[in-house]
């Protein structure tokens, strides 16, 4: 069973989407992020102040089409890289099931960094609006993330054949 969905996870800030676009142009793969899907069909609809249920939902739909894509894409022989946050067990899970139900393997790729590092990275990133600059994020919001992140435990690690970055 190929390796065909790579799963990337990390905090905020860890570096995901730069690895993505590195990992997809050494595998020749296909790319999803899910904070260009969110800005590219959301973006302009963005309310003043952000509700978790409404982000949430909008997510919801487009991992649900991402998943969908992501399937056909290794059904061809792509690689699929999936740069969607993953910062639940749970979330990582899921995905890793949707690839085992469609007949593939799913490899989980950790990108660790410490919270200073990560945050000093999302303020240069806030600022620069370079290649990997999807929204701005607040203090606030990456101190959210924060509560959220659950790290891969050895367990998952071994049961994904993962690889640990850092």
């Amino acid at each position: 069973m190929p390796h065909l969905f790579h799963l990337v996870c990390g905090s905020t800030g860890a570096g995901k989407t730069t690895y993505a676009i590195n990992l997809a142009d050494k595998l020749g793969g296909i790319r999803f992020s899910i904070d260009e899907w969110m800005m590219t069909l959301f973006g302009r609809d963005v309310p003043e102040a952000i509700g978790f249920a409404w982000m949430m939902e909008r997510v919801g739909r487009c991992e649900a089409q991402i998943g969908r894509m992501a399937v056909q894409a290794a059904t061809r022989g792509l690689p699929v890289i999936l740069d969607l946050g993953f910062t639940q067990a749970e979330h990582r899970a899921r995905m890793a099931s949707l690839a085992r139900d469609a007949g593939f393997s799913a490899q989980l790729h950790w990108l660790e960094s410490t919270p200073e590092t990560r945050w000093a990275r999302v303020q240069a990133r806030n600022e620069d609006k370079g290649a990997t600059f999807a929204m701005t994020v607040s203090r606030a919001m990456f101190d959210f993330v924060e509560t959220l992140w659950e790290p891969p435990t050895a367990a998952e690690m071994a049961h994904m054949q993962g690889v640990r970055v850092g």
